[in-house]
């Protein structure tokens, strides 16, 4: 009878383990293709959706970065790849060579879903940044170019905030600095002038701004990159939009890739916060995208995120 109940019990551990693996979140969770700089959002179909970069094999550093894609889940398990929805070749006032398809992100409103992606515009590239914008029906596809946001600094990065009483701010930065302003109703367009993002401490590029509790946060890349070792994710704090911020610390250690540029998100009452490491390639700029959860202090403060990298 005690080896019954032994075999019976072992049975039940062994059901139990493949129904966590079945359902646990492995990272990276894309792993046909390899991807960046995750995008992350929640759009009314009640699926979360993620805007990736993508790095193109064989690696020859970023330049070569093109052909955006997005996935989406309803388990955060299961991805759906939707394919790619839009490419340098299909920017009109694009750099010739094509390639540096940087950092996206996209946001919704009023029924409509708008692609911000940096591009350069010229040979020389870092100094022919622009923001461009795509516009779609449809969160995955049909996206089309329409111009590009006017009048900017030549930077990288954007992140498009969309506040609860409908204003939409715009972000981004590189190289040290991040700047911000309002959306004009078009999204086309800075309402007034960009200002300095104040109070971030060691900030390089990467922006991300979401709110919990009233709070606004505002999430970044750092210089971390002494000693071999890469980025890390930092963050701070305000009671507005646009600042001033107070730092908060870091909330994720650096990975095994030079560069980590994340989002955060919360899908059915879990907070995630998604970034990219080298895990499949084991090469800096070969990368893919994870997610963990994240989880908050009661003070609001963000605990460090545990990466789960390689389950």
């Amino acid at each position: 009878m005690q080896k019954i109940n032994s075999m019976r019990a072992r049975l039940f551990f062994l059901i139990l383990l493949s129904a966590f693996s079945s359902t646990a979140q492995k990272n990276p969770f894309i792993t046909e293709m390899y991807t960046a700089d995750p995008s992350a959002h929640v759009w009314s179909d009640g699926r979360l959706y993620v805007y990736a970069s993508h790095d193109i094999a064989p690696p020859r550093g970023c330049d070569l970065m093109d052909q955006y894609h997005v996935f989406s889940t309803d388990d955060m398990v299961h991805w759906k790849d939707h394919g790619e929805i839009l490419r340098a070749s299909q920017v009109p006032w694009g750099r010739k060579d094509g390639g540096f398809m940087w950092a996206p992100d996209c946001v919704f409103r009023k029924g409509v879903y708008y692609f911000y992606f940096p591009h350069p515009s010229g040979d020389e590239w870092n100094k022919t940044w622009k923001i461009g914008v795509a516009t779609s029906n449809s969160p995955a596809g049909g996206f089309k170019v329409q111009g590009y946001l006017p009048d900017l600094e030549p930077m990288i990065d954007p992140c498009v905030f969309i506040d609860d009483d409908g204003l939409a701010y715009f972000y981004y930065g590189g190289g040290g600095v991040c700047k911000g302003g309002k959306l004009m109703d078009n999204m086309m367009e800075i309402d007034g002038t960009l200002q300095p993002m104040e109070g971030l401490v060691d900030f390089h590029e990467a922006t991300w701004v979401h709110k919990r509790d009233g709070v606004y946060y505002l999430s970044y890349s750092d210089n971390n990159d002494k000693d071999g070792k890469h980025n890390q994710m930092r963050y701070a704090t305000s009671d507005s939009p646009l600042g001033p911020w107070t730092y908060k610390g870091i909330y994720m250690d650096p990975t095994d890739s030079y560069t980590n540029h994340g989002s955060i998100v919360e899908y059915k009452g879990q907070w995630y916060a998604f970034y990219h490491n080298s895990a499949l390639s084991h090469h800096d700029w070969l990368r893919s995208i994870c997610v963990d959860k994240l989880f908050y202090n009661e003070d609001g403060t963000i605990q460090k995120v545990v990466q789960t990298t390689g389950k």
